[in-house]
């Protein structure tokens, strides 16, 4: 009986470096978090300096999972994107759209919940490999560059990059399984590394600097 998660193409065995391709590739998510670090440093924007710290945890928790394969790794690696995402959009609604603090994080949390509620649903089966899951994040970010881009704001050139990108992401992430036999690596690395750009580029799109933010954070 086996006792590791075989969720993906390059998983042939219970092995530690049963995925190495997969394993390997989440060092994008640490070179992200280094060099957002690396110009954060000493800005004093802590919010920030936590998303960086959270993409850090992202690979580190998808590493775990794609060498150890267990339920604890699996927790280890959706955490730190769930608390990714809602630390996010909670940063994103108050600073780019100047929605008060409470607002803002009741944002959050309807976006984990609606989600939730998708990945509970038979919505899943609609897509291989648990993308359907990931759809309200590009529906968010999409919505936000379009958004930003309306409001004419400095800060909706990152959205707009990051929103092809990861759309781009979660199709390469979608094809690991149905391209299999074509692909025996799978499909999912590209995945690792599609979402550490979309993630540096949301990140830094979320950085406080200018007007915007100073008048956003008097007002609440």
């Amino acid at each position: 009986m086996n006792d590791f998660i075989d969720a993906y193409c390059e998983r042939l065995g219970a092995g530690f470096w049963a995925e190495p391709t997969n394993a390997l590739t989440n060092l994008a998510f640490l070179v992200a978090a280094y060099l957002l670090y690396q110009r954060l440093r000493g800005s004093g924007d802590i919010p920030a300096l936590a998303l960086t710290l959270l993409i850090a945890l992202i690979g580190i928790g998808s590493f775990l999972f794609h060498t150890y394969a267990t339920v604890w790794a699996s927790l280890a690696d959706v955490l730190p994107i769930v608390a990714y995402m809602m630390t996010a959009i909670g940063i994103g609604l108050k600073r780019r759209f100047g929605l008060p603090t409470q607002a803002a994080a009741l944002g959050a949390v309807i976006f984990v919940f609606g989600t939730a509620l998708i990945m509970f649903s038979p919505f899943m089966a609609f897509l291989p490999s648990g993308s359907v899951a990931y759809l309200p994040a590009l529906i968010v970010l999409a919505l936000f560059a379009i958004s930003l881009s309306l409001k004419s704001s400095e800060f909706a050139v990152f959205f707009i990059l990051a929103t092809p990108v990861f759309a781009l992401s979660l199709f390469l992430r979608t094809l690991d399984a149905p391209l299999c036999d074509l692909v025996p690596s799978g499909t999912h690395f590209a995945w690792h590394v599609l979402n550490a750009v979309t993630l540096y580029l949301v990140t830094w799109g979320l950085v406080r600097h200018g007007t915007i933010d100073a008048r956003t954070e008097e007002r609440s």
